[in-house]
């Protein structure tokens, strides 16, 4: 049989060929859901979160008086049950239209010479109360009053009558600059310190509460557990995904585990941009406690805890990274808090390990004033919520926040007035002689207020 097809020869093929190759489409299509799935979580269930707590008549006011702590938190069926992609979109949008608070941008000026800088923004209406309360707002890493995350809250909380003032990190605002060779660290509650006793000061009768962000959920924890006269007038405060011990966490952030050590990466290259930013106040003031040879670390680095070591630490005169992260960690503080403390983190955090956990549930089941409340999905700062695809503009975490307020601030306005939270009382930080000067700003630039 000749090997060469003749003219008019036709060429067939086994009946069995096509049924293979739609095998193989079958198996590819099956194999990318099959990762998808994986990989969005599609399969988790949503659930209500995890309340620890003791059972106290505090604790139980606060958790019927607020619903959606025990309510099931419910993410965006496609994507939102996937922590990556939820600290993903909070990383780069922050929030979906976030609106423009028009505040008074003020000016503290240290001992040591910094400048910090705070932003006020007043109530849009009076509170259920009547009283006058301040949410006082220590945001995350690196961040400021003109992030996504915080307008969106700024907005909410002015809308149920609360007045905001919002910590600016020292360093973290682009068009400011440092006064002093030193910026924001993990765990210095200098600034904030700052702010809440211009406020004291401005408003003596306010009441505060206390809110935290990640990294700013540190510092407030802190700030309070460093000295009991820091509660006066406080009504409560909330902590969102922070990791309550920088020593434990760093051996957790060396770890691929949830793609962690990526994200450390990320969040180191992110500190070095802020840092090279003020190199001149940072590395060439005579007073400053940097060497050239730091310099040269810091370009290296691919780690927070390179920076950190090399660079975040001697800010304060600390010896070792391991001084550092013991004495800025809230872990040893937090347990003088005696003002009723909200404790939020979620399941699928990638940047906050589980073994951290145990920090704020052991807590919670030894300290009657603490709850904590632990989400199935939301990743870091995320808790987006909505219906399929499209995340609603306020977060499950913006609600939760302000509905424990309301709640903690219903319940002291039923107390007998002997056991109200002492108002009109300066403490010692109120004394504190910072020279303030403001200016009127907007986030909005169409407004002309």
């Amino acid at each position: 049989m000749s090997a060469l097809m003749e003219p008019g020869d036709v060429h067939t093929i086994a009946p069995e060929m096509p049924a293979m190759f739609d095998g193989m489409k079958l198996a590819a299509i099956a194999t990318v859901l099959y990762f998808l799935v994986r990989c969005l979580n599609l399969k988790s269930p949503t659930a209500p979160p995890d309340i620890t707590y003791r059972d106290t008549p505090l604790n139980r006011y606060v958790l019927k008086s607020c619903p959606i702590l025990t309510k099931e938190y419910e993410p965006p069926l496609l994507w939102g049950k996937s922590g990556h992609l939820q600290t993903a979109l909070y990383g780069k949008m922050g929030r979906v239209s976030s609106p423009n608070p028009c505040g008074v941008r003020k000016y503290l000026l240290m001992q040591d010479g910094a400048t910090a800088t705070f932003d006020l923004f007043e109530s849009l209406g009076d509170h259920r109360t009547g009283d006058d309360i301040t949410m006082v707002i220590c945001p995350g890493i690196g961040n400021h009053s003109e992030k996504h995350y915080i307008r969106t809250f700024v907005n909410h909380s002015q809308r149920q009558g609360y007045r905001c003032a919002v910590l600016n990190h020292l360093g973290s605002l682009p068009n400011i600059e440092l006064t002093s060779p030193r910026m924001f660290t993990y765990g210095c509650t200098w600034e904030f310190a700052a702010m809440v006793g211009s406020i004291k000061g401005a408003f003596p009768q306010t009441l505060l509460i206390v809110v935290g962000f990640s990294l700013g959920g540190n510092i407030v924890c802190k700030f309070l557990g460093e000295n009991r006269i820091n509660q006066e007038r406080v009504l409560c405060c909330v902590s969102v995904c922070q990791g309550y011990s920088a020593l434990r966490a760093q051996k957790t952030f060396l770890q691929w585990d949830q793609c962690r050590r990526l994200y450390n990466f990320l969040m180191a290259d992110n500190m070095k941009k802020i840092i090279l930013s003020h190199r001149g106040s940072l590395f060439g003031m005579n007073s400053s406690k940097m060497e050239d040879a730091d310099l040269s670390r810091l370009y290296t680095a691919t780690s927070l805890m390179q920076i950190d070591d090399n660079i975040m630490r001697k800010f304060h005169g600390h010896d070792t990274l391991k001084e550092y992260y013991e004495k800025e960690s809230c872990v040893h503080y937090i347990h003088n808090i005696n003002v009723p403390l909200l404790l939020v983190n979620s399941s699928d955090d990638p940047l906050v390990h589980r073994s951290l956990l145990t920090i704020p549930r052991t807590l919670a089941e030894k300290k009657p004033n603490v709850i904590f409340a632990l989400t199935l999905h939301g990743g870091h700062l995320g808790f987006f919520e909505g219906a399929v695809l499209f995340p609603q503009p306020l977060t499950w975490m913006d609600k939760v926040i302000v509905g424990y307020a309301n709640a903690i601030c219903r319940w002291e306005r039923h107390r007998p007035p002997c056991l109200r939270t002492r108002r009109g009382l300066c403490s010692q930080a109120d004394g504190k002689a910072y020279r303030t000067h403001a200016h009127v700003f907007c986030m909005d630039r169409h407004c002309q207020g």
